[in-house]
């Protein structure tokens, strides 16, 4: 039977589809693509704000994938709000960070992407950087750089070559969380551009950029191949 990896979801006011405009919880397509095409089946997850929902979800999971989406409210590391920083979406940020906790406290695996990653290190009592330039396309673009993952980490086990990627940021790791070691940064301005979690029970993996808007599966394989044990 192939893992059962559940993504977390937006939770939107208003989204638009066929005659209907109405609140719906949403993630674009290349997430569960991404991991039908990694060997996994894909389980959406949108925010619950029940007591215990986050445990008694994850603990039905093989692996987790924290999805990217707006920017994590600064109240959550400690800081005042940039101008730059966009509107704060605390029905998610309160999910998610339950869903992170569970997989670490349950050794279930977890990969974070971009607002993912952030919250992964946010979790863990890191700060972010709110805002950083060129790390992003126009609006609903993707823009590409090139990432280096550092020798010796899981990560270079996975990538073990320079390799661009997508992206679309504009902040990002500042300190790191606790036990977190960055482990790709960007090739042009060394941001981080990864994080894990050498000696945690399982696979803990954050990157930056969104591999489920290209091609490459292999970071989304490695998720899958942990979870199947």
């Amino acid at each position: 039977m192939p893992p059962l990896i559940g993504i977390s979801t937006y939770l939107e006011p208003s989204a638009s589809w066929g005659v209907w405009n109405l609140p719906a919880a949403l993630l674009p397509s290349g997430y569960h693509r991404l991991v039908q095409r990694a060997g996994g089946l894909a389980a959406l997850l949108p925010p619950d704000g029940t007591a215990g929902s986050a445990a008694a979800v994850v603990s039905r999971l093989d692996g987790l994938v924290v999805s990217g989406g707006p920017d994590v409210e600064p109240v959550r590391y400690g800081a005042d709000a940039d101008p730059r920083t966009g509107p704060p979406a605390r029905e998610r940020d309160a999910w998610e960070l339950a869903l992170i906790d569970a997989a670490l406290t349950s050794g279930t695996p977890l990969l974070g992407i971009c607002r993912g990653h952030q919250l992964l290190n946010v979790s863990l009592g890191g700060t972010l950087l709110q805002h950083l330039d060129d790390h992003a396309g126009p609006p609903g673009v993707f823009d590409h750089h090139e990432v280096k993952t550092v020798p010796g980490t899981l990560l270079a086990g996975i990538l073990p070559e320079p390799v661009t990627v997508p992206t679309f940021h504009h902040q990002s790791v500042a300190r790191l969380g606790e036990g977190l070691i960055p482990s790709a940064h960007a090739t042009d301005d060394g941001t981080v551009e990864a994080v894990e979690l050498p000696g945690a029970e399982a696979f803990v993996l954050g990157v930056q950029w969104h591999p489920e808007a290209g091609d490459d599966v292999r970071v989304m394989r490695a998720l899958v191949a942990a979870a199947s044990g």
